[in-house]
């Protein structure tokens, strides 16, 4: 019986995958102000400043990455059409 898949990694190109990549990335970056707004004594100025980087960052990422598999699919979607075409030619 099959009740786990035969690779647990999480794929990060899948929603899932997007979702903990933009959760670890923003815990990060929070934890990364929390730790020199400490060391500095300062206000939550760097906590808020580095959380606000990092969730930028990562949907900038999101951003590029949509794109390029969009413009992949554009260019795949044109040379199947002009297959197509070219076999409605000869035919």
């Amino acid at each position: 019986m099959k009740l786990l898949p035969k690779n647990p990694r999480v794929n990060t190109s899948e929603p899932l995958g997007h979702g903990f990549d933009a959760a670890i990335v923003v815990a990060l970056f929070f934890g990364l102000g929390a730790l020199i707004d400490y060391l500095a004594g300062t206000t939550p100025l760097f906590m808020i400043v580095m959380t606000f980087v990092g969730a930028v960052g990562v949907f900038a990422r999101f951003w590029y990455r949509y794109d390029e598999r969009m413009t992949q699919h554009e260019v795949e979607r044109a040379e199947k059409s002009a297959a197509q075409a070219a076999r409605r030619k000869v035919v």
